[in-house]
């Protein structure tokens, strides 16, 4: 089965993330209290609020969208729902090297339960890493597209991360940012059609930022391959800074294919510590989150008018 794809623009605030807030956020480990899991929940409301106050003040909620998790945002989803924004939920576990469900056996129950636009999956798959692993990811992948295929509810929204073997890293001294430009590309490849032969069908892709138009050209390419005509890209933020998120949203909005994009924590990182630590009241934290977030959305925007 081909994907229904998604190819409409499509601009994600994701705020999904679950042990990062819980670690790097806040510095929590082990088992939360109710009080600690009601804070985090309230640090998703503002960058939530944030969100919203960029549609008021102009982004096309035709286009904008939110990726949030239920641990810590079901209030959010179900607000989200009820405004008909596009939403997105996560069914990984958080954290983990090897893909697996949240919810076990009953992940079918919790997307039914909130419906959302897309079901996202983040997955770290090497093409060239350990072949079980690989095999073991790509087999609850496929049931996962095909449940979703089969019952035509939400999209499949897949965030692929290509983490570096040793060996690879080796080839180009350990320096990561050659990596990223040298070998991760063409091993992005490799990835999307092992997982498509695997029989895993995304709707669209979020993709790790590329520094030249060429290669974003040939995930498109990838991703669109044998009548996956519709099939999207968006390009992630992976925590980079300002500068480097903007340069791939720059190459990226110049390539057909790619609709758009997923930047999260640097929209909110540095306004959500500026309002834990009480250095800025909640009211600046959320104006913060919605200027950032809107002038990706502007970014992209004006770089797919020059194409």
């Amino acid at each position: 089965m081909n994907p229904r794809g998604y190819d409409r623009p499509l601009y994600i605030l994701p705020f999904d993330h679950r042990g990062s807030f819980e670690s790097g956020m806040f510095g929590w480990h082990g088992d939360l209290t109710a009080e600690q899991t009601a804070k985090i929940a309230e640090a998703k409301q503002v960058i939530y609020d944030g969100f919203k106050a960029a549609i008021a003040a102009g982004v096309d909620r035709g286009k904008a969208g939110i990726l949030v998790d239920e641990q810590f945002g079901a209030a959010i989803l179900r607000d989200a729902a009820v405004q008909g924004f596009h939403f997105a939920c996560p069914a990984e576990k958080s954290g983990q090297e090897e893909f697996d469900f949240e919810y076990g056996e009953d992940f079918s129950a919790h997307i039914e339960a909130f419906r959302p636009a897309f079901c996202k999956v983040l997955v770290r798959y090497n093409p060239e890493s350990d072949a079980a692993l690989n095999r073991r990811q790509s087999e609850r992948l496929r049931r996962l597209s095909d449940y979703l295929q089969k019952e035509k509810r939400s999209l499949f929204m897949f965030e692929l991360l290509v983490p570096p073997e040793k060996a690879q890293l080796e080839k180009v001294g350990g320096d990561k940012k050659r990596y990223d430009r040298e070998l991760r590309p063409q091993l992005m490849l490799g990835a999307i059609d092992q997982l498509q032969e695997a029989g895993v069908e995304p709707d669209v892709w979020k993709i790790e930022g590329l520094d030249r138009r060429e290669d974003c050209e040939k995930i498109v390419v990838a991703a669109r391959r044998n009548g996956r005509d519709r099939v999207g890209c968006i390009i992630l933020g992976r925590g980079e800074d300002e500068q480097k998120v903007r340069e791939w949203l720059t190459t990226a909005a110049a390539v057909p294919g790619f609709i758009g994009f997923a930047v999260g924590r640097t929209d909110f990182w540095e306004p959500l510590v500026g309002w834990r630590d009480g250095k800025e009241t909640r009211e600046e934290a959320v104006a913060a989150v919605a200027r950032h977030y809107q002038g990706f959305v502007n970014l992209f925007e004006q770089a797919l008018e020059r194409g």
